[in-house]
């Protein structure tokens, strides 16, 4: 008897064992328990608003999508899920894009003579949650004196993203990033290790001045540089180290800050006010990005989002590469802030356009809203948050291949 349970005991254990090899192993076993990526059908009745929205700014930038657009393969497809056609389904109507100055009804006219609106789901589930992001700015040095100590690196030269689809063929579309170091590609250095030992293998761009406003700018991923000469340039999002990005906002949370509330004005009070403690806190993401800088040639267009196109404030959308293609236009269903945090927030039911992505923008019914560049702009941007829904706009020949809905497996 105690023989037969002893055996029963090992064959359990090594069940255990196995199961415990596969799942941390398989990592498709978490895609394959998620609700699919569900796109329905639908019209444009059923946008919120839409009758009284005004697309122009969309407009505007979906044109600056269809100069991406035209320098694409034709046969280039639109998307990590591949639900939105080729770039050729996309041509007809960025051919079609009135000139010179139109009305918010003729905006919306020409995008209902083309398009059909498409509800984004997981499964069945169409809420999904949708934040700011806004053009940081930060005071900085070309030398390293005073208070100008914190380095702005560019991309070091052993810096590599590997296409692994490349060399495995059921892993098409996944990439990852790390550092060559002789013949051996290793983990790029993480926050705190960078913070310590600096980067030999990178270029010092400036100094900035105060580190918190440097690690608001690597959340960002762009900003404005104001250097102690008077002049201006403008750095822009080149790489990451293809480490974990963790939102501080959970860290802080861990430590007894109170969740409600929290914001990126929280979170940049409670750094200043434990200047002991605030490096930790920032080295608990592991993230970090390396900028390319640029000349400010329009104060007024926005930075160059993942698309490489300037970004629009309030029409340009953050969206998940690996499931949503850039330049499509895309409804936003959602609330935001109002830039005095003494005034109720705001129905924000807006067209916008996929031009960007972020690191933590991750998920079907997740986008993050441009806000430009800006005190208001910053106010609404840290303290967005909302529960909201997503509607992409399809070619309508595309859109016909979705019958009444289809659902598309996560990668």
């Amino acid at each position: 008897m105690r023989r037969g349970r002893l055996i029963l005991t090992l064959i359990v254990l090594a069940l255990v064992a196995f199961a415990a090899w596969w799942w941390t192993t398989n990592k498709k076993l978490p895609a394959l328990l998620a609700p699919p990526l569900r796109l329905t059908p639908v019209s444009f009745s059923d946008l919120p608003s839409w009758r009284s929205s005004d697309p122009r700014a969309a407009l505007a930038a979906f044109a600056r999508s269809c100069d991406a657009l035209s320098r694409k393969n034709p046969a280039d497809v639109m998307g990590g899920a591949g639900y939105a056609g080729t770039a050729a389904d996309w041509l007809a109507a960025c051919h079609a894009i009135p000139s010179g100055t139109v009305s918010a009804a003729a905006a919306r006219k020409f995008f209902a003579s083309w398009a059909r609106p498409v509800a984004i789901g997981n499964g069945d589930d169409r809420s999904g949650i949708f934040t700011g992001y806004y053009e940081a700015e930060i005071e900085a040095s070309r030398t390293r004196h005073g208070a100008y100590q914190a380095p702005v690196y560019a991309t070091p030269d052993n810096l590599v993203s590997v296409d692994v689809g490349a060399f495995l063929d059921d892993l098409q579309g996944r990439r990852f990033t790390g550092c060559v170091e002789g013949h051996t590609l290793v983990k790029c250095p993480a926050r705190g290790a960078i913070d310590r030992q600096g980067l030999k293998r990178a270029k010092i761009l400036f100094y900035a001045k105060d580190p918190v406003s440097l690690f608001f700018l690597h959340i960002q991923g762009s900003g404005r540089v104001h250097f102690d000469d008077g002049s201006w340039s403008r750095v822009n999002y080149d790489a990451q180290n293809g480490q974990p990005y963790t939102a501080i906002g959970k860290t802080l949370i861990g430590m007894g800050v109170p969740r409600d509330g929290m914001s990126m004005q929280v979170i940049r009070k409670w750094l200043k006010d434990h200047p002991q403690d605030a490096q930790r806190v920032m080295e608990t993401d592991k993230s970090y990005i390396f900028f390319r800088e640029e000349p400010i040639t329009d104060p007024n267009a926005g930075p160059i989002g993942s698309e490489g196109v300037p970004l629009t404030a309030a029409a340009s959308l953050a969206v998940d590469l690996k499931l949503h293609p850039l330049g499509a236009p895309m409804f936003v269903v959602a609330k935001r802030p109002d830039a005095n945090p003494d005034r109720e927030e705001h129905d924000f039911h807006q067209l916008m356009v996929a031009q960007d992505s972020g690191g933590a923008i991750k998920g079907a019914v997740r986008g993050d809203v441009f806000w430009g560049f800006g005190a208001d702009a910053a106010s609404i941007a840290g303290r967005m948050k909302s529960a909201g829904q997503l509607y992409v706009l399809l070619p309508k020949r595309v859109a016909a291949k979705l019958g009444a809905s289809k659902d598309y497996p996560l990668p």
